[in-house]
C-alpha cells in the first residue's frame, strides 16, 4: 500500500511525535509512504532517517484568515500533485489545517484525519468539520474528549479513539536530592506553565529546599506563543525556577524530575507526557481537564486536581512522604495501555482496515 502523509507542522510538537512513531510500523507492514510537511523544521531530517522521502507543502496558519485562504488552492494543488507521484492508495492528514485543501483536491481515495487537539469552536471548527464531511473523512481520535468535536459532521462508525502510545526509558537514573518539580511540553497557554509557576511560588513557600524546571520551549512560529512565554518567564521572576528549553530526550528530562505537574487548560487533550511519566516511574498531578481523566485513575496511578492550590498541596504530600506505589502502578498502567507496540498496532489495523 502506498501513503500520502501530511502533517501541519514540521517542528517536534507531540502529533509530529506520534507521526514519527508510526513510521517505523508502516515499513514493518511492508508499505511505501511519502512524508508532506511545511517549513524547514527538524521533522524533514527525523523523517529521512527513518527511510521515507519527504516533499515541502504550502500549510500558512488560521490565525490569518485571508493568507490561509490564499494558500488553501496552492496546498490542494500539491496534494493532488503527490499523491499522483507516489500513486496514493490513503491520505493520512495529521492536523486540521489540512482538511479544507484536502477538501478542495477530493482525492479519490480514502482520507483518513488524525485528530490530536480540540479545535476552538466557532468557524475554524465547522470549516474542518464541513470538510470531512465532503471527505467522507475517516477519524482516528488521540481520545474520546477530541474525537467527540466531529459527531455532528462523521457518521460513528467513521470515528475510531486510539490512544497515543510511548516507548520506555532505557534504564531509570537516581532521582535528585534536591526536590525537583517540573513540566514538560511546548510553551503555550494550553499547557499552563503560567499555572505551573503560581503552583511553585505555594510549594516554595511552604519546602524552600525544593526547584521547579520547565521543559519545553515556543514552537510552530506563533507570535503568541512567544508572548507567553515571555509572561511566564517574568511570572517565575525571584523563583528558582530553570528553563531548560526543548529537549528530545524527554525520560532524560523526566529522570530529573521527583513530580510532573500536567497544569493544562481545559481544551488539552491526553498529552504525551503523562504516559511518558507513567513509564518512567515518575508521578503525575494533573487537572482534571480535556481528556486527561481517561487516562489517569484518580489516587491508583497519578492525581487529578481542580486548582492550582489543590495541585500545590498534593505535590507537597508527595515529596514529604512515600507515594505508596503510585508510580509503580503507573508503570503498570503504561504496560498495560500505552505501549507504543500497541499503539502501532492499532493504528496499522485502522489503516488497513479503511484502505480495504
Amino acid at each position: 500500500m502506498n501513503l500520502l502523509l501530511l502533517d501541519q507542522f514540521s517542528d517536534p510538537g507531540g502529533a509530529q511525535r506520534c507521526l514519527l512513531d508510526l513510521l517505523p510500523a508502516i515499513r514493518a507492514a511492508g508499505w511505501n509512504a511519502l512524508v508532506g510537511l511545511p517549513g524547514d523544521g527538524e521533522l524533514f531530517a527525523a523523517v529521512r532517517e527513518l527511510g521515507f522521502e519527504t516533499a515541502r507543502i504550502t500549510c500558512r496558519s488560521s490565525a490569518d484568515p485571508a493568507r490561509f485562504a490564499a494558500g488553501t488552492p496552492v496546498l490542494a494543488r500539491q496534494i493532488g500533485q503527490l499523491a499522483r507521484q507516489i500513486r496514493a492508495d490513503l491520505v493520512y492528514l495529521n492536523g486540521p489545517r489540512l482538511l479544507p485543501a484536502a477538501a478542495l483536491r477530493r482525492p479519490h481515495v480514502p482520507v483518513v484525519f488524525h485528530s490530536h487537539s480540540l479545535v476552538p469552536a466557532g468557524m475554524m471548527r465547522l470549516m474542518a468539520g464541513a470538510s470531512l464531511r465532503r471527505l467522507q473523512a475517516r477519524v482516528i481520535g488521540a481520545c474520546r474528549f477530541v474525537a467527540g468535536q466531529w459527531q455532528a459532521f462523521v457518521p460513528p462508525e467513521n470515528v475510531r479513539v486510539i490512544y497515543n502510545g510511548v516507548t520506555g526509558p532505557g534504564r531509570a537514573g537516581p532521582r535528585p536530592r534536591v526536590p525537583r518539580i517540573g513540566c514538560v511540553g511546548r510553551i503555550a497557554p494550553e499547557k499552563g506553565q503560567l499555572a505551573f509557576v503560581a503552583a511553585a511560588r505555594a510549594i516554595h513557600r511552604a519546602m524552600g529546599e525544593s526547584r521547579f524546571v520547565i521543559h519545553g520551549a515556543a514552537l510552530f512560529g506563533e507570535p503568541a506563543a512567544r508572548d507567553y512565554e515571555a509572561e511566564v518567564r517574568a511570572a517565575a521572576a525571584g523563583l528558582p525556577v530553570e528553563f531548560a528549553g526543548w529537549s528530545n530526550d524527554v525520560y532524560g528530562a523526566l529522570a530529573e524530575l521527583d513530580v510532573l505537574l500536567a497544569p493544562s487548560a481545559a481544551q488539552e487533550a491526553t498529552p504525551r507526557v503523562i504516559l511518558e511519566a507513567f513509564a518512567a516511574g515518575v508521578p503525575v498531578i494533573a487537572f482534571s481537564s480535556g481528556g486527561i481523566p481517561e487516562v489517569i485513575a484518580p489516587g491508583h496511578d497519578g492525581l487529578l486536581v481542580n486548582s492550582v492550590e489543590e495541585m500545590a498541596a498534593r505535590a507537597i504530600e508527595v515529596l514529604r512522604r512515600p507515594d505508596g506505589g503510585l508510580a509503580e502502578r503507573a508503570r503498570e498502567t503504561w504496560r498495560a495501555r500505552f505501549t507504543l507496540e500497541r499503539y502501532q498496532c492499532e493504528v496499522i489495523s485502522a489503516l488497513r482496515q479503511i484502505s480495504s
